[in-house]
């Protein structure tokens, strides 16, 4: 969930490494949902240090452009499906497919060292259902904290802080209540563009050999978004959480520098 960087000096390290675990994560199951909905899923463990294709800590993606303190990426999001039977808020409304996003990323670092890096990105990306049936577009600007050795405890430790904007049609499709399912209590609504509240995110993460773990926390604010008076917003903050392990069994013979502990 969460994208973080490291200002680690270049050293010699797998091209690729492969390996599989399983992640818990509690989240609600859209944004403004009353409630948790709890996922005990695999997690595949897969890094792979290319030169235009990559898959690390910064999630899957392409670089475009990549300058002293400028880069270009290719960044990806993905939701989970929503089952409206069991969100009180939505009885009686279709179920809201699992959904992706993906578009172009631009980030700058503002202060980096070996202890400390602040970046500031800015990501643009059009949203699908996995039908791929469009449903809008997304920008999440914020700003990325990394800590690479936090306290000399080889821990990884990272912090996000941003807002999110989205069009019309994007909160359309979580928001927007038709006629032919309002109800008393549900009245018909129609969501606008404009800002979608803000989130702030924390996380840590560590190598022990052959095994890698993670945590992270995040709390969303939707106070002021543009959609915070439709009936299906049932609370304005809550917070989700996860965790997981991988064990990487599989690393490529080819090594190649890397910035990325």
């Amino acid at each position: 969930m969460l994208a973080w960087t490291t200002s680690a000096q270049a050293e010699l390290r797998p091209l690729w490494e492969l390996g599989a675990g399983v992640g818990v994560t509690s989240i609600p199951a859209y944004r403004g949902a009353r409630g948790e909905v709890n996922y005990i899923l695999p997690l595949p463990y897969f890094v792979y240090r290319g030169r235009f294709l990559r898959s690390d800590r910064q999630g899957l993606r392409g670089v475009f452009y990549q300058g002293e303190r400028v880069q270009i990426n290719l960044s990806a999001y993905a939701g989970p499906p929503v089952q409206s039977g069991q969100i009180p808020a939505r009885a009686g409304m279709p179920n809201l497919s699992p959904s992706f996003e993906i578009g172009p990323s631009l980030q700058y670092v503002l202060i980096e060292s070996p202890d400390l890096e602040l970046d500031l990105r800015l990501p643009v990306r059009a949203a699908f259902t996995l039908s791929f049936k469009p449903i809008g577009w997304i920008s999440t600007p914020h700003l990325n904290l990394t800590l690479p050795d936090f306290r000399g405890s080889g821990w990884i430790v990272g912090a996000s802080i941003g807002p999110n904007f989205a069009d019309r049609r994007y909160h359309a499709y979580f928001y927007d209540v038709a006629t032919a399912y309002a109800r008393p209590g549900r009245p018909a609504y129609s969501a606008t563009s404009g800002y979608s509240g803000s989130s702030v995110y924390l996380s840590a993460s560590r190598r022990f050999g052959p095994y890698w773990v993670g945590a992270f926390l995040r709390y969303d604010n939707l106070a002021g978004a543009s959609f915070v008076s439709s009936p299906l917003v049932e609370t304005q903050q809550y917070l989700a959480a996860g965790m997981g392990v991988s064990w990487i069994f599989a690393t490529s013979s080819r090594l190649v520098e890397s910035e990325e502990p």
